[in-house]
């Protein structure tokens, strides 16, 4: 396996270096959006996997984000077990709905899956509003808010927001070193050219499903810190227009590589509050301006476009020729010399 360059190392230290300071230096309420932050970056991340690295569209993430949420505020509010058990528990659960999607997903392909997942994604915020018994239906659930374990001199909102980020950590590592070996490069393969890949013996089966499983788990625990911050969960919480958020994060921040999904989950958190705050009349139409332009200059998302003008500035330039100002030497005969 390829050893990570000190490029990368480096960018990654400055990362967790911002992420462990800003609750130090930033409003209380900028620590609330920060949360959210990282609740969209991993279930962005998840969209990477499976669309950019995959090919598969799904527009159907924000019912495995609702799972996820579902499953973490129904074990505390009902069976009152702590967030530390029912996030796991709930990347489980979406983990194998996503298996079980990912089975069906395997006979559509492009615009027909896109829509059967948005399908899903529709049908959810009904379907917990039915069960009012073990949902709280259309009135939703309270929970507890979270409290910072005994000797640890944090609030409970800095406490969340580094149990968000470490785990944020962890799941960015765990789908680092699982494409970058066979399974990224079997992906890969089967986004691009799907007859060479089988060809190959690539199985199409197991790694499309594998991934959509995958990028399920990512969205279960998504869900899971999507709910805890406000310590309340309802179905209008999960509507289809979240699964439009993540697809528009995911292509804003940069689809092909996992930096997008860190920039990607800070746009799609912080572009309408400040489309908000330019026009508080019609925030939707600066947004959508806003994404208009974005796609229109920089096709390859806002990471993309970062690397390449970095690359553009750090390419040395042609050297000129050199003229010389004397005049030309006489030719020069190559061959053997003629004897007097």
């Amino acid at each position: 396996m390829p050893r990570p360059n000190a490029g990368l190392l480096t960018r990654v230290a400055i990362a967790v270096a911002v992420i462990a300071i800003l609750p130090w230096v930033v409003p209380s309420f900028l620590v609330f959006d920060l949360i959210y932050v990282a609740a969209y970056t991993i279930a962005i991340l998840g969209l990477i996997i499976l669309t950019g690295m995959n090919g598969q569209i799904s527009l159907g993430h924000g019912a495995f984000m609702a799972l996820g949420g579902y499953v973490v505020a129904v074990l505390a509010h009902s069976a009152g077990w702590p967030y530390w058990i029912g996030v796991p528990l709930a990347a489980i659960a979406s983990g194998v709905a996503g298996l079980l999607i990912g089975l069906v997903a395997l006979r559509l392909a492009g615009v027909y899956l896109a829509l059967a997942t948005f399908s899903l994604a529709v049908a959810t915020p009904s379907f917990l509003k039915h069960y009012k018994s073990i949902t709280g239906g259309f009135d939703g659930m309270s929970l507890q808010p979270v409290q910072a374990p005994a000797g640890v001199p944090l609030g409970g909102q800095q406490w969340l927001y580094y149990v968000a980020w470490a785990v944020a950590g962890v799941v960015f590592l765990l789908s680092a070193l699982l494409v970058r070996g066979q399974f990224g490069r079997a992906l890969r393969a089967l986004r691009d050219n799907p007859i060479a890949a089988v060809s190959f013996g690539v199985n199409p089966y197991f790694y499309k499903t594998a991934a959509f499983g995958w990028s399920a788990v990512l969205a279960g625990i998504a869900g899971g810190f999507y709910a805890i911050p406000t310590a309340y969960v309802s179905p209008d919480t999960f509507t289809f227009a979240l699964s439009i958020t993540l697809l528009i994060g995911a292509v804003l921040g940069g689809i092909s590589t996992f930096w997008g999904a860190l920039v990607g989950g800070i746009v799609v958190e912080f572009l309408p509050l400040v489309a908000q705050q330019i026009n508080a009349a019609a925030p939707g139409v600066v947004y959508g301006v806003a994404l208009i332009l974005v796609m229109m200059f920089l096709p390859d998302g806002i990471v993309g476009g970062l690397l390449r003008l970095t690359y553009r500035f750090r390419r040395a330039p042609p050297q000129p020729a050199l003229e010389s100002s004397t005049p030309s030497a006489a030719p020069v005969t190559v061959g053997p010399q003629s004897r007097e």
